[in-house]
């Protein structure tokens, strides 16, 4: 990957799209957005491949993360709590807290940040009847 400066940030141009990060939400990303965005994308892309291959019927997920930053250390991340909620059929809670740890074990992201940045799961489940 190559990156450009730019006045207000830099700036990469890749097959889909250019991509803008800057300090400033005006001019593109916030470095730290991308990072949560990094893990969340990848825990989610890690868990979805473990649910098809269960054969559990999602119908949605959602991934909210909470970010703690620590303004004494240059604004770095401290933590990061991923929400998974998960609606469907026949869900069954134990399963997918089980899935989600196997998620975070095969995460590549996760795994490059663990020992600086606190990462936790939390799973609320909405049965869907037919």
């Amino acid at each position: 990957m190559d990156f450009h400066l730019k006045k207000n940030g830099i700036q990469t141009s890749l097959h889909y799209g250019d991509l803008c990060v800057s300090g400033n939400e005006d001019y593109g990303f916030r470095p730290f957005q991308l990072m949560v965005a990094s893990i969340a994308g990848c825990c989610g892309s890690v868990l979805r491949k473990i649910l098809e291959k269960q054969r559990v019927q999602v119908d949605d997920l959602l991934i909210h993360a909470d970010v703690v930053r620590n303004p004494e250390e240059a604004n770095r991340i401290d933590s990061i709590t991923l929400n998974f909620t998960i609606k469907g059929y026949h869900l069954n809670p134990d399963r997918l807290e089980k899935s989600i740890a196997t998620a975070r074990k095969n995460c590549s992201m996760i795994r490059s940040v663990e020992d600086s940045i606190t990462i936790k799961e939390r799973l609320d489940t909405i049965e869907l009847s037919r």
